[in-house]
């Protein structure tokens, strides 16, 4: 069982130390050979486990008291030391020498029982994978053997690793004898998926989760290991390995055997070789990009993403070491530059400068957006794809004001209040037009301004056209404004130059128009020699375009632009201003006297 499964593989002990195994069991000639570190530094004593100091504590004040449970139950991710576990505990609840007899967790030097059971080998310590013996049958045999006395042990111990792959009915088998189990039985338990071991099975147990080892701790104990096998990795290795085994000390190990391999005899391992082992770039650049994008600079975050790619990154890890910096920079917010983020000091300032030009608000949606595109690679047919537009949402994201920011600016655009930002140059704001901001509209011309009052004779292009808007003449007023291109206009003669596309009989009709409302007849001429003004059609967008080129330029506009990146103006209108009285003449004193 144990050269097929390495969480449940022997310790590292000499073939000849004594313990009452298995009759007819031998080490082969291959236990001198190598052995994997993951084997051959798992825990063999208590003290040896990383991590689980919690556990530990707690088993050792219920050995003391007596307070031994009937069962015990070890949850946690994998290779966190659940099988180890196990059998340390059937070791501890076994434990007889010659200076001590009774349960302990203190197992140093081993006794008598450590060694077989150690080897899976001792004929009191039973182990079942529930993986492959799943039915009640197999919990039969093993309830057929309860009732017998341990041979040489105090305890006859049955470990079930993966017990939540057992059958409901092999699951009600075991309750009754799970519940009134011989004072000479124990059981322990472990899984990987708690949630699927049913509640009357785990009500009687003694739970133990056991957790994922934190990255600092991890990589400590890779180190350790490498000065015991007088190996050499550099420090940004170990940690890179400690983050890609996720909190698994057998993962970081089979790791840290795959990058000692990849050593020589000129220096350490560089850390370099050790990321392109695990498909992973230089986290310094995965700053760079993450910076890239929260500032703006789409082509560099973009480029930046596509030679990390070139350079083996995973797709996956890249999206997992962004969560991380973004989680980082939660934590330096949301604790006022304070949080220990276990970083050189270099990239903790970088993050720390990052941190400080957002909210707390935008850090918190930018780690959920970075989330969503997690979920997005993990089932994307093309992950890299995926990673590029979670990039882009990034960018899109910390371009955009926060809902509290965006909810001032529009209370102030409705108020008419200057926005932030330009309360300094408010005289020039308050002559400036005003503006209408918009996401998505095109620029648009502002209205036509009103004409003067109309003469029975027109004398200009303009007295025409109120004409034209009294008359509801629709189609041949645009006409008009499109393709008139005025020469001269005055005593019953109306001179134009055609523009392009205009119809043929647009002279004689606007001639018969004229002779209608004035009686007089009017000769109208398409065919000016001289070039005409622009039409009134073209002044208007000339006009509306310097207006809104003006009101682009004024210092509120400007502010509600940053405040809604992608936003465009979609219309301009004119503040009509009221002079100062000394500037009102005595006429128009007397007009608006006359006004009802």
């Amino acid at each position: 069982m144990d050269d097929q499964d390495p969480d449940s593989g022997a310790l590292a002990l000499e073939a000849d130390e004594p313990g009452p195994a298995l009759p007819g069991f031998e080490p082969s000639p291959a236990a001198s050979a190598y052995q994997v570190l993951a084997r051959k530094y798992r825990p063999q004593r208590f003290s040896d486990l990383i991590g689980q100091d919690a556990m530990v504590r707690t088993l050792s004040h219920a050995f003391q008291s007596g307070r031994i449970a009937q069962a015990y139950m070890l949850t946690g991710v994998r290779g966190v030391g659940k099988t180890t576990t196990a059998r340390l505990i059937a070791r501890a609840l076994n434990y007889e020498s010659d200076n001590r007899s009774g349960p302990t967790v203190d197992i140093d030097p081993p006794g008598r029982h450590c060694d077989a059971i150690a080897r899976s080998a001792h004929v009191d310590v039973l182990e079942m994978d529930a993986a492959s013996r799943t039915g009640v049958g197999d919990i039969r045999e093993i309830l057929d053997g309860v009732r017998y006395a341990p041979v040489s042990a105090r305890y006859k111990v049955y470990i079930i690793d993966e017990v939540h792959m057992l059958s409901n009915n092999a699951f009600n088998a075991l309750l009754k004898t799970l519940e009134e189990p011989p004072p000479h039985v124990k059981f322990i338990f472990a899984t990987t998926e708690i949630r699927k071991v049913p509640v009357t099975v785990l009500s009687r147990c003694q739970r133990f989760d056991l957790r994922r080892v934190p990255r600092d701790v991890l990589s400590a104990h890779l180190k350790r290991i490498c000065d015991q096998e007088g190996a050499q990795v550099e420090a940004d290795g170990l940690d890179a390995i400690a983050r890609a085994a996720e909190g698994s000390v057998r993962d970081g190990l089979s790791l840290l055997d795959q990058a000692i391999v990849q050593g020589s005899e000129t220096g350490p391992v560089p850390a370099s070789q050790v990321r392109e082992m695990l498909g992973l770039v230089d986290r310094s650049r995965v700053l760079d990009l993450l910076d890239a994008a929260l500032t703006g600079k789409g082509e560099a975050a973009l480029s930046e993403l596509e030679s990390q790619y070139a350079a083996g990154a995973d797709p996956q890890v890249l999206m997992r070491d962004l969560l991380d910096y973004l989680h980082a920079m939660n934590r330096v917010k949301a604790t006022g530059g304070k949080a220990d983020l276990a970083e050189a000091p270099e990239t903790a300032a970088r993050i720390r400068e990052l941190a400080d030009a957002h909210s707390l608000a935008s850090l918190t949606r930018l780690w959920k957006t970075a989330l969503s595109g997690l979920e997005d690679v993990r089932s994307a047919p093309d992950p890299m794809a995926a990673v590029e537009m979670s990039v882009i949402r990034l960018m899109a994201a910390a371009s955009l004001p926060g809902p509290e920011d965006a909810a001032r600016l529009i209370a102030a655009l409705e108020a008419g209040a200057p926005l932030p930002g330009a309360a300094s140059q408010a005289g020039e704001s308050r002559d400036a037009p005003s503006a209408q901001a918009s996401p998505e509209a095109a620029p648009r011309a502002g209205a036509a301004e009103p004409a003067p009052p109309v003469s029975s004779d027109p004398s200009s292009l303009e007295d025409v056209l109120v004409l034209l808007d009294r008359e509801r003449e629709v189609l041949l007023r645009d006409q008009v404004e499109r393709y008139v291109r005025l020469v001269s206009i005055g005593q019953g003669k109306l001179v134009f130059e055609a523009a392009k596309g205009a119809p043929d009989d647009l002279a004689s009709r606007l001639a018969g128009f004229l002779h209608a409302q004035t009686g007089a007849r009017w000769l109208v001429d398409s065919q000016g020699r001289a070039p005409g003004a622009e039409t009134v059609r073209e002044r208007r967008r000339r006009e509306g375009e310097a207006m809104r080129e003006r009101a682009l330029r004024d210092p509120a506009v400007v502010r509600a632009m940053t405040l809604f990146p992608g936003a465009e103006l979609e219309s301009v209108t004119p503040v009509e201003t009221q002079p100062p009285p000394s500037q009102i003449t005595d006429a128009e004193t007397q007009r608006q006297e006359r006004k009802p």
